[in-house]
C-alpha cells in the first residue's frame, strides 16, 4: 500500500487489543446518538467536565474512524487542503497520476494552472468522484438487471 502525498501517519503501529475494545465501545455509544447531536462529557486535565457536542456529520466521521480502529486496521489521515496537487488528487481517486492528467486534459475535472503546475479544488475533485461513483453504481445495477433477465 502506498501512502498518499502529504499523508500524516497516526502512530506507526496497529491498535492494541485494549485500544480495539475501547474504540468499539466508544463507537457503540456514539452510534446510539449519531443523528441527534449527542453531547459527550469529558474530563479535562483538572478533572473538570467539558461538554462536546457532536454534529451528525462529525458523529459519522468518528464512527468510520472508530470502526477501522475497532477492526485493528492501521489508519492514515490525509489532510485535504483547498487546492490539491495532481498527486494528491490521484491518490484520493485511487488512480495513477498520468490517468488523472488525462482527465484534466479532457476537462473532466476543472483545474487551474499555478505557474506550470496544475491544481484541483477539493470540492471539484469530490464532485467528480461522487458523479463517477454514481455512474459506476448505475452501470452495475444495469448489468445485474440484464444478468437476471438472462437467467
Amino acid at each position: 500500500m502506498t501512502i498518499p502525498a502529504f499523508a500524516e501517519e497516526i502512530g506507526a503501529r496497529l491498535p492494541s487489543a485494549s485500544e480495539k475494545v475501547a474504540a468499539n465501545q466508544l463507537r457503540q455509544i456514539i452510534a446510539a446518538h449519531a443523528d441527534g447531536g449527542a453531547t459527550l462529557r469529558l474530563l479535562d486535565d483538572d478533572r473538570q467536565p467539558v461538554d462536546v457536542t457532536l454534529t451528525p456529520a462529525l458523529s459519522h466521521l468518528l464512527l468510520d474512524l472508530l470502526g477501522h480502529i475497532g477492526r485493528g486496521d492501521a489508519v492514515t489521515l490525509v489532510p485535504v487542503h483547498q487546492m490539491l496537487s495532481t498527486q494528491q488528487a490521484a491518490d484520493i481517486l485511487n488512480v495513477s497520476r498520468p490517468h488523472l492528467i488525462s482527465l484534466l486534459d479532457k476537462e473532466a475535472i476543472p483545474h487551474v494552472l499555478v505557474g506550470r503546475h496544475r491544481r484541483i479544488r477539493a470540492e471539484d475533485l469530490f464532485a467528480y468522484k461522487q458523479a463517477r461513483d454514481a455512474r459506476r453504481g448505475a452501470a452495475l445495477a444495469n448489468l445485474a438487471e440484464n444478468d437476471s433477465e438472462l437467467l
